[in-house]
């Protein structure tokens, strides 16, 4: 309800493009560094429900906050808030999804997951859509009512249970970046594709660009929001099926196709002045995550023991974190010196790039 308003909401309020990136990419990297923390914490703990449920609740306080609080500072903090919660609860969900699936259901799984869960950012955005209609730039209403979704979120994850068998590890103090010393007692397949993983993420900055990219070329709010729940309705869409074509023909050539339409889709945002043809670069977008985001934590835990599942994923996001800090924050300084083209096609050369990396790396035993 909230992601494609954001932007708008925060331009409304004084911030600019550098300031809105810097923003992004400082929550960004709030979310991935407690990722890694959280993950290694549910891993030693054996439990995985209540980093869910307390991650939930973060991020549903935080609505409120965003429409209450309208100071840069503020801001600042309720926004990471949100992505506090998400790395709170994201490497104990993702090590429950693990759990329920075999290596050879791993895209399955996790595809039906990313569609679910875009599902809800195709419903939310419209209904944002429809009270936009009828009440103009009234932003912070909407911050109120995403209030109560959210609650309804951490009402259901009460329902949820771990397992009997999980078996808690030896407790011992952890320091916050101790996950990072999974990344030297990890197996050599993880480190390779974390590594292309991350090149590729270091200059994949925050999709609130390509949401200002088109607010430049002319859409107003409604057409704006209108194609990310276009966005979104794709990728909910495609994300199962292309999970379930992925434990068929392999993670790591639905990954590397998912790239492709990626490096093609900045490539068409640098060069296009059609606002109408956003709509069809959104929709390659939307097929692009499908084929990536849910396929590269399959991909991870195939190749990661089942016991550190919640601290590799985590350990990743963790890094990850940092490059769309430092992705977001270039991103906004490219487009202010040399314009918007100039930053989405530097972005497409890149991806090429990585693109060649992967197509060295062997692909996963287990497809």
């Amino acid at each position: 309800m909230l992601y494609p308003v954001m932007p708008i909401y925060l331009k409304s309020i004084g911030f600019s493009i550098v300031l809105i990136g810097i923003l992004e990419g400082v929550a960004e990297a709030t979310a991935g560094l407690s990722k890694g923390y959280f993950g290694k914490r549910s891993d030693i703990s054996g439990k995985r429900v209540p980093f869910v449920q307390i991650g939930y609740a973060l991020s549903t306080l935080s609505r409120p906050m965003m429409a209450v609080f309208t100071f840069p500072v503020w801001i600042f903090l309720a926004r990471t808030l949100d992505r506090f919660g998400k790395g709170i609860r994201t490497g104990a969900r993702d090590a429950i999804l693990s759990d329920e699936a075999t290596p050879q259901t791993k895209g399955k799984i996790f595809g039906f997951h990313r569609s679910m869960d875009t599902f809800g950012a195709v419903l939310g955005p419209a209904l944002a859509l429809l009270y936009l209609f009828y009440y103009p730039e009234d932003y912070k209403t909407l911050f109120f009512v995403a209030f109560l979704p959210g609650l309804c979120a951490v009402l259901a994850s009460l329902l949820l249970k771990d397992k009997t068998t999980a078996i808690a590890k030896q407790k011992s103090a952890t320091p916050f970046f101790s996950f990072l010393k999974y990344w030297k007692v990890s197996p050599p397949a993880y480190r390779k594709l974390v590594f292309g993983l991350l090149l590729f993420t270091l200059f994949n900055s925050s999709d609130v660009f390509l949401l200002l990219k088109a607010k430049e070329v002319g859409l107003d709010d409604t057409l704006i929001i209108g194609v990310y729940i276009f966005y979104n309705l794709i990728y909910a869409l495609f994300a199962f099926p292309i999970g379930i074509l992925a434990d068929k023909i392999g993670l790591k050539t639905i990954f590397i196709l998912g790239l492709i339409i990626f490096a093609t889709v900045y490539f068409g945002m640098a060069l296009n002045t059609n606002r109408y043809l956003f709509f069809g670069l959104f929709a390659l977008y939307g097929i692009y995550s499908a084929a990536t985001e849910g396929i590269s934590k399959a991909w991870i835990s195939n190749i990661s023991d089942k016991k550190d599942t919640a601290t590799a994923i985590g350990t990743f996001s963790g890094l990850q974190s940092i490059c769309m800090m430092l992705a977001s924050s270039l991103t906004g300084l490219v487009w202010f010196r040399f314009g918007s083209s100039a930053a989405f096609i530097t972005t497409a050369i890149v991806t090429t790039i990585v693109i060649v990396y992967f197509l060295r790396i062997p692909k996963p035993i287990t497809n």
